[in-house]
């Protein structure tokens, strides 16, 4: 059976995929806008909206109940950068509005919070995989395991936001297809 952390971890690999699309983005100099576009949606909708929603919703909590806290220490970093990837995600959005728009000064902002946005998800993503997970693992028991994934399932399937996990991971293959030609 898989555990609640390998699931995260699965997560991860189709956010780095997203990442390595944002930085071609980044290097090209004429970037598509609806691609800019669905980046954000699939942030927003996947990296935030759903994998961050697991982690902040269930896994950090139960931490938080086994001990760690949420004030200082590796959830309240995760927490904190959590927060700092929602504002470089705003940035884009706000910035590709202000592109549409016919405001060429916003491409230097958008490419500029899309790099802090990379860097700071593939710097987060090894400290989850590597530091936090782990303690996770040694703390959760195979109960707390199965009850997390029954939570993360919950979430993968909720179509509140319109589309489910494999909407998101459909329209990351999507983008990886127009950049790997």
């Amino acid at each position: 059976m898989k555990t609640a952390t390998e699931n995260l971890e699965n997560d991860h690999v189709h956010i780095l995929r997203l990442i390595e699309v944002m930085e071609q983005i980044t290097g090209s100099t004429d970037p598509n806008t609806e691609h800019m576009e669905t980046i954000v949606k699939v942030i927003r909708g996947f990296a935030d909206g759903l994998h961050h929603a697991k982690e902040e919703k269930f896994l950090f909590p139960l931490m938080v109940q086994k001990g760690f806290s949420n004030e200082s220490g590796p959830v309240a970093v995760m927490l904190h950068e959590h927060m700092q990837g929602r504002n470089f995600v705003n940035g884009m959005a706000d910035h590709i509005a202000l592109f549409k728009q016919g405001d060429s000064g916003a491409l230097n902002a958008i490419i500029s919070n899309m790099l802090g946005y990379t860097e700071l998800l593939r710097n987060h993503i090894a400290k989850e995989n590597t530091v936090l997970f782990r303690l996770a693992d040694k703390v959760f028991s195979p109960a707390d395991q199965e009850l997390l994934m029954l939570e993360f399932n919950k979430i993968e399937l909720d179509h509140s936001n319109g589309l489910v996990a494999n909407d998101f991971l459909t329209l990351i293959d999507e983008l990886e297809d127009s950049y790997n030609n």
